[in-house]
């Protein structure tokens, strides 16, 4: 079996000559690009770099207009590239990966990809197939609730990628049985799931951040967060035994962003200390966009650095 094959050739690889690979999978909008340009800057361009499998698209905008079906069905994607691609990093080789513009809708010059020693993989369908989940040491999917998800998607493809609302809602309802079909059942392949959403039954006000809820699939080894869970603690972050899909037992950790920065900063500091670190948690971290910040994603972040760093020892 190929996926077979391509975990004993990384196992076979010294791990100091090949990368450690992160796929990041989620719906349009859900904040795969956010999380990942975040701790690609934390770990820094020469340590680390990101790759959006969603320039694996078959078609520009206009081609897809022809199409009875839309950027999310894998047939619209070049799914065989993409595999090829994944498993070439994963043994630490380059590629020239093709590119979408997503602001003009159109297929542009590709680009040589070069390893680093974190790959930070993120799109619509990295977890699709088992031989490119084979390549991956952690896996992450965004879940957000979908009227967040639909808020965000408005707001992003109408400054960016020249749709106006109209035409964005029309394309939700759209895309939303291939959403159905080839995208959230993604979400039972992943090591963690992330969930950024207000916390049900509290009247915060309307400005308050969104807190995180990341259930963590023994699939991996998780962090020890005994000292981090300290009942001073609590009131910022805590684990709770909730059920998974299966209806399987899973840890659940939630983050809550009603509390004062203060106590989600000491939350970071005690994370960040268990990595080995010293001062203080790198300042790209949790930023949303320029002035603006959430802490329950710089935590979301500092756990993911933890997977990345710890795969790397």
């Amino acid at each position: 079996m190929p996926d077979k094959a391509i975990r004993m050739t990384r196992a076979a690889t010294d791990g100091r000559n090949r990368p450690v690979l992160l796929a990041i999978a989620g719906d349009s909008a859900t904040g795969k690009t956010t999380l990942a340009h975040g701790l690609e800057r934390a770990l820094g361009p020469e340590r680390c770099v990101s790759v959006c499998v969603d320039d694996y698209h078959r078609y520009d905008r206009q081609e897809r207009k022809t199409k009875d079906f839309t950027a999310l069905h894998p047939d619209c994607n070049y799914i065989d590239i993409m595999e090829q691609h994944l498993q070439l990093l994963a043994t630490g080789q380059p590629i020239l990966k093709p590119v979408y513009d997503h602001s003009t809708g159109e297929l542009i010059r590709p680009e040589l990809v070069e390893p680093r020693e974190f790959v930070i993989v993120e799109g619509l369908l990295p977890l699709f197939t088992k031989l490119s989940r084979a390549c991956f040491e952690v896996t992450v999917f965004l879940n957000p609730p979908e009227d967040i998800r639909r808020t965000w998607k408005i707001a992003r493809d109408t400054t960016k990628r020249g749709y106006d609302e109209e035409q964005v809602n029309a394309e939700l309802t759209t895309r939303e049985p291939e959403s159905a079909a080839f995208i959230r059942p993604q979400q039972s392949f992943a090591d963690i799931v992330v969930r950024f959403a207000p916390i049900p039954g509290r009247d915060d006000p309307p400005d308050t951040p969104l807190s995180a809820e990341l259930m963590l699939r023994p699939t991996i080894r998780h962090p020890d967060l005994t000292g981090v869970l300290a009942p001073t603690m609590q009131r910022a972050i805590h684990l709770k035994l909730t059920r998974d899909s299966d209806g399987r037992p899973v840890d659940t950790l939630h983050v809550h962003g009603y509390v004062p920065i203060e106590e989600s900063r000491t939350v970071q500091k005690a994370i960040w200390s268990a990595l080995g670190r010293a001062g203080e948690p790198p300042s790209s971290l949790g930023e949303l966009s320029p002035g603006k910040r959430s802490e329950p994603m710089t935590i979301t972040q500092l756990l993911l650095l933890y997977h990345l760093l710890d795969a790397a020892r």
